[in-house]
C-alpha cells in the first residue's frame, strides 16, 4: 500500500498528541495516512504493552488511519544504528510515502530525539539502491520521501509551519483520551502512580499549545511542525 503521509514515531500516543488534527484534516481531504510506532511504550509507568496496543487501536479508529504498525523495537534502549535503520528503511519502502513526519529534534523524553535521528538517517538511506531490504522474500525498491517534517512535542520549539486544525479539535482530544491508562479521563480511576502526563493539567497544556499556534495564523487551533530543509511554495499568495 502506498501512503500519502506516514508518521514514524517512538511511542504510541506521540502522534495523537502532536498531530491528530493534521491527520483528521488530511483524511477529510482524501489522503491516505498511516502510523508506525517504533516501540510498544513498555517502559511507561502506567499501563502495559497490551493496554497500549488496545489504546492505539482505539485511537486509530477515531483517526480513520489506513494502517498502523508497531515495529516492536525496545523502548528506551533503541539506537540509531544499522540494525534499527534497516527496520525503518524496510517500513519506508513498504509504504512509499510522499511525506514522513517523525519526532522532535530534542525533547523531555530522550527517545524522541533519538527517534528523530533514526528516521532522518533512514529516510536518506532508503533512497539508496545499494542498501538492500526485503519484504516477503522479495527485494524492495528504493524510496525516499520528498519531505520530512518533525513534531513539536513537550519542549517548545518555534514551528516552521503551522496547520489550521480548529475543525478537528474535539476528535483530536478524543483520540488522545483513547489512551485511558496514560492521560486523565473523566470517570476512569486507575490504581496506578500519577505521572507528568496523567495530571489533568497536561491536557490543558496540549490545548494551550494549539491555541498558541492557532493565534499565529488567526485561527482557533493549529498544530506546528519543524523542517530541517527550506520549504518552498509556488506563490506567495498560498501563504496565510
Amino acid at each position: 500500500m502506498k501512503l500519502d503521509l506516514l508518521f514514524i514515531v517512538a511511542h504510541p500516543d506521540d502522534v495523537e498528541l502532536g498531530a491528530a488534527g493534521t491527520i483528521l484534516k488530511h483524511k477529510k481531504e482524501g489522503k491516505s495516512v498511516g502510523i508506525i510506532d517504533l516501540t510498544r511504550g513498555e517502559l511507561g509507568t502506567r499501563g502495559t504493552p497490551e493496554t497500549r496496543k488496545q489504546e492505539a487501536s482505539d485511537a486509530s479508529k477515531i483517526l480513520g488511519l489506513d494502517v498502523r504498525e508497531n515495529l516492536g523495537i525496545r523502548d528506551g534502549f533503541f539506537k540509531n544504528d544499522g540494525e534499527h535503520q534497516l527496520k525503518v528503511i524496510a517500513a519506508i519502502r513498504k509504504y512509499q510515502p510522499e511525506i514522513i513526519i517523525t519526532n522532535a529534534y530534542h525533547d523531555r523524553h530522550p527517545d524522541h530525539g533519538r527517534a528523530c535521528d533514526l528516521v532522518n538517517d533512514s529516510c536518506f538511506l532508503a533512497g539508496l539502491r545499494k542498501v538492500e531490504t526485503q519484504e516477503n522474500g522479495e527485494t524492495q525498491k528504493p524510496h525516499r520521501p520528498r519531505l520530512l517534517l518533525h513534531l513539536i512535542q513537550d519542549t517548545y520549539i518555534k514551528p516552521d509551519i503551522v496547520i489550521d486544525v480548529s475543525e478537528f479539535m474535539d476528535q483530536k482530544l478524543e483520540a488522545i483520551r483513547a489512551y485511558k491508562t496514560q492521560f486523565f479521563v473523566d470517570g476512569v480511576s486507575l490504581d496506578e502512580p500519577q505521572t507528568y502526563i496523567s495530571n489533568p493539567a497536561f491536557m490543558d497544556l496540549i490545548i494551550g499549545r494549539t491555541r498558541e499556534f492557532g493565534r499565529s495564523i488567526n485561527v482557533d487551533h493549529a498544530e506546528g511542525f519543524l523542517s530541517k530543509k527550506i520549504l518552498g511554495v509556488d506563490s506567495l499568495f498560498d501563504l496565510k
